[in-house]
């Protein structure tokens, strides 16, 4: 399904959530949400999952406006929150049921199927919750958002708490997910390689207004690099002096950044190499967070 938002805005008391936000989702996207703490990202999931209502402005899930479907939205959008719980005398499977029944679906066959999609083993389902890792409760929380086959997913923080393995797992899952149901993924995360990884499209949120928007492979320059070059002697000026040249620096404890063009890499090394011994030095494509620091006004470091 197919999100769209127009001048959205959301107040509470003195505090402005969202500023008259314009965004367009389109349908079957695997669509990433970025921004620092109070950015409005949590807000936005509130009115999409219809937990909230917009003060001004539209938003639509396919060709319903959340202000009129409000909780009806549950029909259509799956929902797995940053922390999620579930009863831990109860097996996953009991959870699933009741989760079904709460819903009026019907529990032959999709309780085994979203089982399935998430990587439950049969007898990880049939056990008490209380027993279940981390990882398993999120597999969990998967399963029962996608228990009403929606058109919309969306995931916050999917994988806080994981370990690296379980996070790799995780993506794994919801890439059976998406190929699966087809929906559209809606999915927010603090670590930006995640992101990078996951979406199709991402958009960088600050203050309640977009302040960057698009195809991941676009923000991400595959060209520039990030430079960081440690002179021996711990004096940096000289170092940033002759670097200047070559692109945006910026200097902290001594090691000096410098974000350039990947082909301007050797003239960079041999001007600094003129002027300053140098210490240490390694060079880093530049990835989606180099897009989200350039988006909140920030510079490279």
């Amino acid at each position: 399904m197919r999100i769209t938002a127009n001048d959205v805005r959301k107040q509470y008391g003195t505090v402005t959530a969202l500023d008259g936000l314009s965004l367009e989702i389109p349908d079957g996207t695997t669509f990433g949400v970025l921004g620092t703490n109070g950015a409005g990202k949590t807000t936005l999931f509130k009115l999409l999952v219809g937990l909230d209502r917009p003060d001004g402005g539209e938003l639509w899930i396919g060709d319903r406006s959340v202000a009129d479907a409000g909780r009806s939205l549950r029909e259509d959008v799956g929902y797995l929150p940053e922390h999620v719980g579930f009863p831990g005398a109860l097996s996953g499977r009991e959870v699933l049921e009741f989760h079904a029944d709460v819903r009026g679906l019907p529990r032959d066959g999709r309780i085994d199927d979203v089982i399935g999609t998430v990587g439950l083993s049969t007898s990880a389902a049939d056990r008490a919750v209380s027993g279940y890792s981390n990882g398993m409760r999120r597999r969990l929380g998967l399963a029962a958002a996608v228990l009403p086959r929606p058109g919309v997913l969306i995931l916050d923080e999917p994988t806080a708490g994981l370990d690296p393995r379980g996070v790799v797992e995780f993506h794994r899952i919801v890439d059976r997910v998406r190929e699966d149901t087809g929906a559209t993924v809606v999915l927010s995360s603090h670590v930006l390689s995640e992101i990078e990884r996951v979406c199709d499209r991402v958009a960088v949120l600050d203050r309640g207004r977009i302040a960057l928007e698009g195809a991941v492979e676009e923000l991400v320059d595959a060209d520039d690099v990030t430079v960081r070059l440690t002179p021996a002697d711990g004096s940096a000026d000289e170092l940033t002096a002759a670097a200047e040249a070559f692109g945006r620096t910026a200097e902290t404890n001594g090691t000096v950044a410098v974000r350039c063009s990947a082909s301007e890499v050797p003239a960079l090394f041999a001007a600094v190499e003129s002027t300053t011994d140098i210490a240490d030095v390694t060079v880093e494509r530049d990835g989606l967070d180099s897009a989200f620091r350039e988006a909140l006004g920030e510079v490279a470091t």
